[in-house]
């Protein structure tokens, strides 16, 4: 399991190194803990079960958040809370086809149900089919719309008026290159992605007066279930890889510590902004 939530690997051990040091003359131990800790929040993360949205959700709950995971497989969804389980984490699952208005609202309910209503809403799941243009259905285009942006926005109105009637929420959003540029078929999912975008800010102006920061993030390109036709072809991957600033492409690990950061207090001034964390691909 990456990230976090494994034994080895780059995160973990420098998650070792950061504790393991002796707070120095003038330095608070408990700031960072205070600064970017999860504890007593609820957080809801769609696509929790692979991914980007995997990784977003083991850092939540790894930074103290009592998390529910939502996504249509139940096999990955249960192997997913078992290892969080295993390292002492709180989560739950519940299974739904976010496609589906009537699924995703009995989805949130039912999420609602187990650790309390959500004070951080995380829209990771996603649909991605891109034929050219011209080969797109009007049933492709209702698919992509109904999960990459309706499903967000029917969580925003379940759950965002009671995170400020409360004074305090997080709605992160999981957007895409597509959402600011056309490349390889952008079709209806980029559409949707640029919707999201828009939306992540009509969320913000309705809700971030009354503490409920509202932001999406842009990955670059990563080798995830819903980018394998990609990630198979390892010259595309590689030239995929040589556009970005870094020089290789994202991993689902890459996005832990900005989605702690945008779901913690450590972000109270940002919202209503595109976050992109893609290698500095879009600079490139």
């Amino acid at each position: 399991m990456p990230g976090l939530w494994s034994a080895p690997g780059r995160p973990s051990d420098a998650g070792r190194a950061l504790t393991s040091a002796q707070p120095g003359p003038g330095r608070d131990p408990g700031f960072l803990r205070a600064l970017f800790s999860l504890e007593g929040r609820v957080a809801l993360v769609t696509g929790g079960s692979s991914g980007i949205g995997r990784a977003i959700a083991g850092a939540l709950a790894q930074a103290g958040a009592s998390v529910v995971i939502i996504a249509r497989r139940e096999e990955p969804l249960a192997g997913t809370a078992r290892a969080l389980e295993a390292v002492g984490c709180r989560v739950a699952w519940v299974s739904a086809d976010l496609g589906d208005r009537a699924a995703t609202e009995r989805g949130a309910a039912a999420a609602a149900g187990f650790f309390g209503e959500p004070d951080i809403v995380v829209s990771a799941a996603g649909v991605n089919i891109r034929p050219p243009l011209a080969e797109l259905t009007t049933a492709d285009w209702d698919t992509l719309m109904a999960v990459n942006l309706t499903a967000p926005f029917l969580l925003g109105q379940r759950f965002g008026p009671a995170m400020a009637e409360r004074g305090w929420g997080r709605i992160i959003n999981i957007a895409s290159q597509q959402s600011v540029r056309a490349f390889a078929n952008s079709g209806g999912y980029g559409a949707a992605k640029a919707g999201l975008a828009g939306l992540t800010r009509s969320q913000s102006e309705a809700w971030a007066r009354h503490g409920v920061c509202c932001n999406a993030i842009v990955p670059g390109f990563v080798a995830t279930p819903l980018t394998a036709e990609v990630a198979a072809d390892p010259v595309r991957s590689a030239a995929l890889a040589a556009r970005t600033m870094i020089g290789r492409n994202g991993e689902p690990e890459d996005f832990e510590g900005v989605a702690v950061f945008l779901a913690s207090r450590a972000s109270d001034y940002v919202t209503g902004q595109m976050i992109f964390v893609d290698g500095g691909l879009s600079s490139a």
